[in-house]
This record gives structure tokens, sequence and C-alpha cells, in this order.
């Protein structure tokens, strides 16, 4: 199969679709793979280490999408690629078409296949070829929370982990998830006092015997949450509904209850957001501040750590992508139930119920034809 490789265009988006070592692996299978130029520049590759690995070099997207017929990305296609994509085009990167109805319309319209990362799924349950993003961006969370604490940034000038007679800082999670659960190992692990909030009292239990002694739990009612947000100095939104929009947790009349110079940072942007005064960012002007709390917002956290990121990403992405290039995305959906889930839109058609309820859209299942 012909596979193609663009570069990434997104605002400050570094990581590339295919890593080198995940081209050999293609070229090796005897699949013809074609990188656009500078693609791996991000994560310092250059185009003759993609060279070495048996890939054409074309000279721009334009190229990549023509000569090729998968096409294998990281974030959404943007408005120049969704004019690139034909019918004859399988599309697998990361979607979250239930954020944007402009998205969703785009690429219907082509006609494209167009399978999601994010809705790909598990014999053991889970969403695979989303969780090595979810670790990434739990843990940057912290991370960039910490930091936007700082007075110099604008927060509340608050360690994390406080100093021996001074208290640390109040985490509260939202969410105890993939990102949850990293989100509160590091914050942990900086000593900070942190609280997990979820809705499913199993998964509660499991994070009570996880973490022990490090960290509380609790139901997420909606006055719990007033009250976690009030107290807290930094929370952070880690809730997911797969493949829909995630729920507003904190309205804009909660933020009041927050203290000046405290910070949310929302995971779930890319799924529209978890706080009514969501809205997405970039790693070009990541923050904005309402009602004295600093929101954080970025639509693509992992991009910050491109390299980490992408080869993660390709660990989990390569064995799909190997199956779609050896029998086709139709054959290989129909022997794999977990890829078909991660069918969003194909013939101008909505293949995700989430998506069809996020818009009212028709929601029709694919058939298993071509």
């Amino acid at each position: 199969m012909r596979i193609g490789v663009p570069k990434e265009i997104k605002n400050h988006e570094y990581r590339v679709g295919l890593t080198p070592p995940s081209v050999a692996e293609l070229t090796a299978a005897g699949h013809d793979v074609v990188v656009e130029t500078t693609a791996g520049g991000g994560i310092d590759f250059d185009d003759q280490d993609y060279v070495d690995a048996g890939a054409r070099i074309a000279p721009d997207a334009t190229t990549v999408f023509a000569e090729a017929d998968l096409i294998v990305k990281v974030k959404e296609p943007q408005p120049s690629e969704i004019a690139m994509l034909e019918p004859r085009h399988t599309l697998f990167t990361y979607l979250h078409l239930a954020a944007s109805k402009p998205l969703t319309d785009g690429l219907l319209k082509s006609g494209a296949t167009c399978i999601a990362y994010e809705t790909v799924t598990a014999d053991r349950g889970g969403l695979p070829l989303l969780k090595p993003m979810s670790e990434v961006a739990g843990r940057m969370s912290v991370q960039v929370g910490a930091h936007y604490l700082e007075k110099e940034q604008g927060g509340r000038g608050i360690l994390l982990g406080g100093v021996p007679g001074v208290a640390p800082a109040r985490v509260a999670i939202l969410g105890g998830g993939i990102s949850g659960i990293n989100a509160a190992q590091m914050a942990t692990g900086l000593r900070a006092d942190v609280t997990i909030y979820d809705i499913n009292n199993d998964r509660l239990a499991e994070l009570d015997l996880h973490f022990g002694s490090q960290i509380k739990t609790a139901y997420a009612s909606r006055p719990a949450i007033e009250a976690a947000i009030s107290r807290a100095h930094l929370v952070i939104g880690a809730v997911l509904i797969p493949g829909a929009a995630a729920p507003k947790l904190v309205t804009r009349d909660m933020l009041k209850l927050m203290k000046r110079g405290s910070v949310l940072v929302d995971i779930a942007i890319d799924q529209g957001g978890c706080f009514e005064t969501s809205r997405p960012t970039t790693h070009d002007d990541p923050v904005y501040e309402i009602d004295g709390v600093t929101h954080y917002c970025v639509a693509n956290m992992p991009g910050a750590v491109a390299r980490t990121s992408a080869f993660a990403l390709n660990n989990v992405t390569l064995p799909f992508v190997l199956r779609i290039a050896e029998k086709g995305a139709a054959q290989a959906m129909r022997e794999d139930r977990h890829l078909l889930n991660g069918l969003n839109a194909s013939d101008e058609r909505v293949r995700h119920s989430a998506v069809a309820d996020a818009f009212g859209m028709a929601y029709e299942p694919w058939g298993g034809t071509d």
C-alpha cells in the first residue's frame, strides 16, 4: 500500500505520524511510504533518516496526498488538508470530531474513510491509542499547573509541594482515568495534597488501593465539586467520554468560588473541555484569565514534549498501520472490531454514535462493504 506522512501544520505541533523506525517496518513489509520534507524535524529526524528507512521524500503535502492511499497523521486535519482528502483515502489520526462541527462536516464531505485513534478499543477495555497521550497529558498537567501557580506567571505564589512548616498546594483532579491517575502520580511525587473525584465507585476503590494514604478520593457530585474548587489551588479536568463531548463539570458561576491566582488545566479540551469557561489555546499563547483564575487549555499538550510523545504514539499505532496497509481498511475492520470502533466517518456518513449524538446527525453503522 502507498502510505503518506504529511508534516503536521497545527500550531506548534512537532510530532510526526510515523518515525523512521516505524517507516522501516513498513518498507520492510513491502509498502511504499512517502514522507513530506522536514516532517520529522520537530523530533530531530531529517529527511535522510527517512530515506535510510526506505521512504521517499515529497516536496509538499499536496504530493503526499496525491500519491498515498493511507494518510497517517497525529492531529486532526486542518482545512487545507481536508481539501486534499478524497473518497479513496483512509485517514488514520486523532480526530475528536464531537468537539468540532466544521471538522466533522469537512471530513464527511470528503468521503474519506476516517479512523480516529481515540475511539479504537481493546480486548481488555480502554482506548489503547489514546492511552499514551493521556499519560503524557496527565503528567504534563501537573508540570504546567505548578508553573502557572508561580507569582511571576500570575499565579497565587504557591509551591506545589510546600516546605516544612508550610502546607502544600491542594490539587483536585476531576476524573480517575488514565490522565487522572498520571496527574495524581506526578502531584503526589511532588508532595501535593491530592484528591481525585470520579462518579465510578469501583474506580474510586481501585484508586484508593493503588495510592493508599497518598491521596484522597471523593464521589464527583455537584456539591463535592463546588467544595473542591473552592479549596483547591490547582484543578485538573481529566474527564473522558469516548468519542463524545466532555461534560461541563465546572460552570462559570462556580468559578467565582475559586481563590484568585488558582489554576485550571483542562486536559479534556480536545473534546470541548470540562470547564464552561474553557476555550482551546495553543503553545503560542497557552493561558488566559477569567475571574482571577488562570486557564490552561492547550489542545495538543503532548506536542510540547514531541519526541517522547511521537515514540509513545508510534509504539501503539504501528501494529494497526501495518494491518491496514496489508489488508486494506475495509478488510482490516472486518477482521478487527476494535479497529472498526475507531471508524468515525466514511462514504459521507457518520459511523460513530457519539459523534452523531453530539450534532444531532444520523448515525449509520458501517456495513462491512468497501
